[in-house]
């Protein structure tokens, strides 16, 4: 893979070449981008969307506008300090063609900001959730009229191939989703492949899918225009990453791994003690402890050992980016850059905790049964509703529940596959709170 290729500023429609070094640099493409994602209404909807704690109203925790947010400023760190090694290691990426170092930092900082928007309510419970109502609900009488792919498509429903759907697939008048640049969409794509084959190699970039079977072709062209490897037969696609893609996974494991441990502080979940005993081992070499000792707050020490160990982390994640480049861009680095961190241990160790104290309590569990019933009740009345419509079978209880749906959701589509993802956009695009809300209107117990 070759650079100048890779931070592509092409975006869905264009008909003539967008060149760097005749671009403003006051507006910036990539910047363009992270404005685009910022102001849509599938982010402003992770402001009531979990990060780990469903429906929680304390002021204390994360949701997943937060998370983003946090994990695009970690992205943004990471594309600059990588990018400045990228120009100085070829320079002629800016005596030629007028890239910057900062490039990188907009480029990783707008998909690392967009890296969640495509996630069900409910945190990563919704996906499993929409996923089981086609697998073992209501939703496994379609099976038989649906391809192969098109049914692992619903069966193991996958935000990041959601995601990919809102910023780039097109709708009713709206051309190219958000029409977001090509190097963008490929920092995005942590998953390069189809929904099958399933897990075919324990290489990181086939742990999940990444599209649609509905995006395929768009998804072809982003990825073959960036000039990704393509590692698989004519008859199922699947690339090797982008390599900006392992910076924006990278921001993200920083971010879950120090962040949720702090959610968990905060909430009195895991003790003080354990922060300290944990924390200090990822910022051991970097703490003024003469600083640290006139902190008189349980939250102002945790947030000068977070915002140290997300520093640890940070140059850490850079220096085996650099040191496998090389074989990055030969698609020879079946890794995610934390797994070769010198700190995985430290950092697996807080995520042990975190699984105990935090992702397994009560709390959460609870809220995440609460969401299963939702989830599945939402999807067996639309799907139900959407389908009878189309076969000329609608009750007048259908017809009703139809007019809930959006304007932009209320369009018809020629055959199943389509429908049914349809609804499981609609779906995973509600808030927890909307979803809950259509809930209880539907059950009538409002």
């Amino acid at each position: 893979m070759q650079w100048e290729q890779l931070l592509s500023l092409k975006r869905q429609g264009d008909t003539s070449k967008r060149l760097r070094k005749e671009q403003d640099d006051t507006r910036l493409g990539f910047e363009v981008d992270y404005d685009r994602i910022i102001f849509s209404a599938a982010f402003r909807s992770l402001q009531d969307k979990t990060q780990v704690i469903p429906l929680s109203k304390t002021d204390f925790v994360h949701n997943r506008l937060t998370h983003s947010l946090e994990v695009s400023v970690v992205g943004r760190s990471l594309g600059r300090l990588v990018g400045k090694q990228i120009i100085a290691k070829y320079p002629h990426l800016q005596e030629v063609h007028g890239y910057q170092a900062n490039d990188f930092g907009a480029i990783v900082a707008a998909a690392a900001l967009s890296h969640d928007i495509g996630n069900p309510p409910f945190g990563h419970s919704g996906e499993k959730a929409i996923g089981e109502y086609f697998k073992t609900g209501n939703g496994l009488q379609y099976k038989d009229q649906l391809t192969e792919k098109q049914w692992q498509d619903l069966i193991d429903f996958e935000g990041n191939a959601n995601g990919f759907s809102v910023l780039a697939a097109s709708r009713e008048g709206i051309e190219g989703g958000l029409r977001i640049s090509y190097a963008t969409l490929g920092a995005f794509m942590k998953y390069p492949k189809e929904s099958l084959p399933k897990k075919p190699t324990q290489k990181i970039c086939d742990k999940k899918y990444g599209f649609f079977q509905q995006d395929k072709e768009f998804f072809a062209e982003v990825a073959n225009d960036l000039g990704l490897i393509s590692n698989k037969s004519v008859n199922d696609i699947s690339f090797e990453r982008h390599p900006l893609a392992y910076l924006v996974e990278a921001a993200d494991d920083i971010c879950y791994t120090i962040i949720d441990f702090e959610d968990g502080i905060n909430l009195g979940w895991i003790s003080e003690e354990y922060a300290l005993e944990y924390l200090i081992k990822l910022v051991k070499n970097g703490i003024d402890t003469k600083k640290y000792n006139e902190l008189l707050t349980k939250e102002d020490r945790i947030s000068y050992l977070r915002a140290l160990a997300i520093g640890s982390l940070i140059n850490d994640a850079v220096a085996v980016f650099m040191d496998n480049e090389k074989a990055i861009l030969a698609g020879e680095f079946p890794f995610a850059l934390m797994d070769k961190s010198q700190y995985k241990a430290q950092m697996n160790d807080i995520i042990q905790i975190s699984i105990k104290n935090v992702y397994q309590s009560k709390e959460v569990i609870q809220k995440e049964v609460m969401g299963y019933k939702i989830i599945n009740n939402l999807l067996d009345g639309f799907c139900t509703a959407y389908n009878n419509k189309v076969n000329g079978t609608a009750s007048n209880y259908d017809e009703l529940l139809l007019k809930l749906l959006p304007e932009r959701f209320q369009f018809q589509k020629d055959n199943l596959y389509d429908r049914l993802l349809h609804i499981c956009h609609f779906v995973s695009l509600l808030t927890d709170g909307k979803a809950l809300e259509l809930y209880k209107t539907i059950q009538a117990n409002k």
